[in-house]
């Protein structure tokens, strides 16, 4: 008998160059590396213990993406959005995810419904228990979930993009008590709609939701910036 042809080929593991480059993006979009921190190529390298080239590359791509800046002589230093770029990015939020939860009511399977309701239900418990970086993720997840709801990938990579490039302004807000009731709430309304089949409702709620989001990142990350 012939031996039937398998596919043998195993993905290679991440490069040293990809893993440095995934870890300084999330330091960068979990706010610990915060706007204006300056990163040295050598200094980089010697803390994380790894060969100057893969930094010098991950640095690079994360120019390329508009995270970093150079300075001349000194490496790079972590770029802040501009308050023009932060309400253009907002705006495109607005619409991207609004068309995700139409499509979420049309296209929506049980389990994902379940997932969301699982995430209000874990939120809640974050919350009153005041463990502000999971509270983060869970807020996070819930727009991730709708986004998959959609059925449509190219959507759920652009919700995605857009606010990966908000989080380290969005946490600051997040990190509070009464701004985090307003987003699980808002999450709450949005979830009810979808359940009830409500697109017009749906649409009215997600909209409203990002632009008190917008509001309070306003509030305690572009005000207070201004003020110092």
């Amino acid at each position: 008998m012939q031996m039937p042809t398998i596919d043998l080929r195993i993905d290679p593991p991440l490069s040293i160059r990809e893993r440095v480059y995934d870890h300084l993006k999330q330091e960068i979009r979990n706010g610990r590396l915060t706007s204006g921190s300056i990163l040295v190529e050598s200094r980089l390298a010697e803390q994380i213990g790894v060969s100057r080239t893969p930094v010098r590359e991950a640095l690079h791509f994360l120019e390329k993406e508009g995270l970093l800046e150079p300075l001349p002589r000194a490496g790079y230093r972590v770029r802040e959005i501009e308050l023009k770029e932060f309400e253009e990015i907002c705006e495109i939020r607005k619409v991207n995810e609004d068309l995700a939860v139409r499509w979420a009511i049309e296209r929506i399977s049980p389990e994902t419904l379940s997932g969301l309701e699982r995430n209000l239900a874990a939120a809640g418990d974050r919350l009153r228990e005041k463990a502000w970086e999971a509270f983060v993720d869970l807020d996070a997840e819930f727009h991730e979930l709708l986004a998959e709801a959609s059925g449509s990938r190219r959507l759920q990579e652009l919700i995605k993009s857009l606010r990966a490039d908000m989080l380290r302004y969005r946490i600051q807000s997040l990190h509070r008590p009464f701004t985090a009731a307003l987003a699980l709430e808002g999450h709450r309304k949005v979830f009810q709609c979808i359940r009830e089949g409500d697109v017009k409702g749906a649409s009215e709620e997600v909209l409203a939701h990002l632009e008190e989001s917008k509001k309070y990142i306003l509030l305690h990350a572009f005000e207070k910036k201004e003020r110092e």
